[in-house]
C-alpha cells in the first residue's frame, strides 16, 4: 500500500484535530475521528466520527479497526488500550510506550534527567511532611504539580511561603492525585521548540518560538524568539535530544524556560501538535500539523523553514459570557495586513475557552507585533448570555 492510501484514526476532534485533518484532506487521506461531542470542530471535515468517550476501550478498539494508522490530539488517553492495540499489530503513532511515560510529569522528568537533559530538580510527593521538606530543600518559592492531567495552568500551584503549604497540598487534592514538587526556575522567558520524528527516524526541527501566557494560559508566541543564537542553538538541539530519547514519531512540543544567563531548562514535552505551533500553518513551509500527518503515515518530512517573522494571539471566551458563540470584529481583523483568522467551530463559548487564533506575519517582527495587537483588540468572542 502507498503511504498516501492509509486510512488516519484519531482520538479526539478538537481544535488539534480539526487542524490536522485539513492537511490531511488537502492530500486525499481517509480520516476518521473518535469525539464524544457530535458537533465537535472536526466533524464536518471527518468521512467518519465514531461518537464515544475517550475512555471507551471498545470504541478506540474499533477506531484502530477502520484505521492503518492510530494517533491523537491530546495525551489524556487510556494508554493502556493503546498498548494492548499495539501488541496486536496496529500502527499507534506517538507510540504508547512515549505517551505512558509523558503522561506522568514525575516519570517524564525522571527520563530526562537520566539521560542528561537539563531539568529543574524535582521530587515525588506522597504527604504533607514530604511537602514541607520540600520548601526547605528548594526554598521559596517552589511548585507543587499534579503528576498527571494537567493543562494551561491547571494542576500547579506555586508555593510562595510554608504558611501556603496546606493551602497548596488542599488545592491539588491532598496526595489523591499524585504529586511532585519542583524547584522554582528563575525564568525570564518561556519558550518552545516543535520537532518532528519520522518512522525511519529523521527528525526536523522548527524555529524557537517565544511564549507570552496570561492566566496560566498561552496568549501570544512570537517567532523568532528573542533569544541570543547560542541560546537558540541549545534549545533546539535540546529538542532534538527529547526526540531521541522518547523514540517520538509524529509532532512533539518541548516547552521550555531560559534564565537571564541564557541557560535553557526543559519544562514539559507535549507529545502532538501544540497552540504555540500554530504559527506554521501561514509561517512555515510545512506546518506542525502537515508535518505530523507526514510522519504517522510514513511519508518523508517537509521544511520547518521560517518563510517570515510571525506573531499568533489566542482567542478566548470573553468573561462574562456564555452559551452559542457569537462572534464580532472578524471583518477589522481581515482587513489588517499579514492577518489570519482561524475560529475552530466550537459551539458554546465560556469564559477563557480556547475558540480560535489570529496569526500576522510581517517583514520584521515589530510590525507583526504591532499588527497582532491592532487585530487582538478588534475581535471579542461571545456567548449569547451574560452570566
Amino acid at each position: 500500500m502507498e503511504n498516501i492510501q492509509k486510512k488516519i484514526g484519531i482520538i479526539g476532534g478538537g481544535q488539534l484535530g480539526k487542524m490536522m485533518i485539513l492537511e490531511a484532506k488537502k492530500m486525499g487521506f481517509y480520516v476518521t475521528v473518535l469525539d464524544p461531542t457530535e458537533k465537535c470542530p472536526a466533524h464536518c471535515l471527518v468521512n467518519e466520527h465514531i461518537i464515544a468517550d475517550f475512555d471507551d476501550k471498545e470504541a478506540i478498539t474499533l477506531l484502530a479497526e477502520k484505521s492503518d494508522v492510530v494517533t491523537y490530539e491530546f495525551e489524556h488517553i487510556d494508554a493502556d488500550t493503546l498498548t494492548t492495540l499495539e501488541e496486536k499489530g496496529k500502527k499507534i503513532y506517538p507510540t504508547a510506550k512515549s505517551l505512558k511515560v509523558i503522561q506522568n510529569k514525575y516519570t517524564q522528568n525522571v527520563l530526562m534527567r537520566d539521560n542528561g537533559l537539563p531539568v529543574p530538580e524535582f521530587c515525588h510527593i506522597a504527604s504533607l511532611k514530604d511537602l514541607q521538606e520540600a520548601g526547605k530543600q528548594y526554598g521559596y518559592p517552589f511548585m507543587l504539580k499534579t503528576c498527571t492531567g494537567g493543562y494551561d495552568g491547571k494542576g500547579n500551584f506555586c508555593v510562595g511561603s510554608a504558611e501556603e503549604i496546606t493551602e497548596a497540598y488542599s488545592a491539588l487534592g491532598e496526595g489523591r492525585i499524585p504529586l511532585m514538587a519542583e524547584r522554582f526556575f528563575p525564568f525570564i522567558m518561556e519558550i518552545s521548540v516543535l520537532a518532528c520524528r519520522g518512522v525511519s527516524g529523521e527528525i526536523q526541527i522548527y524555529p524557537v518560538a517565544e511564549n507570552i501566557h496570561q492566566d496560566s494560559i498561552l496568549s501570544e508566541t512570537r517567532v523568532p524568539a528573542h533569544i541570543s543564537a547560542q541560546t537558540t542553538q541549545k534549545a533546539m538541539d535540546l529538542a532534538k535530544r527529547v526526540m531521541e530519547i522518547f523514540e517520538g514519531v509524529g509532532m512533539f512540543c518541548v516547552e521550555m524556560f531560559v534564565d537571564a544567563d541564557g541557560n535553557v531548562a526543559v519544562n514539559e514535552v507535549a507529545p502532538r501538535p501544540h497552540n504555540s505551533g500554530h504559527y506554521t500553518i501561514e509561517a512555515c513551509v510545512c506546518s506542525q500539523f502537515e508535518q505530523h500527518i507526514r510522519a504517522v503515515t510514513g511519508l518523508p518530512l517537509g521544511s520547518p523553514e521560517l518563510l517570515q517573522p510571525v506573531v499568533m494571539r489566542n482567542l478566548l471566551g470573553e468573561e462574562g459570557y456564555q452559551g452559542k458563540a457569537v462572534i464580532c470584529g472578524a471583518d477589522k481583523v481581515l482587513s489588517i495586513a499579514g492577518a489570519s483568522l482561524h475560529i475552530y467551530g466550537k459551539e458554546e463559548s465560556k469564559p477563557k475557552r480556547k475558540m480560535g487564533h489570529i496569526t500576522v506575519i510581517a517583514n520584521k517582527l515589530e510590525d507583526a507585533i504591532k499588527n497582532a495587537e491592532k487585530a487582538k483588540e478588534s475581535i471579542r468572542i461571545l456567548g449569547e448570555k451574560k452570566i
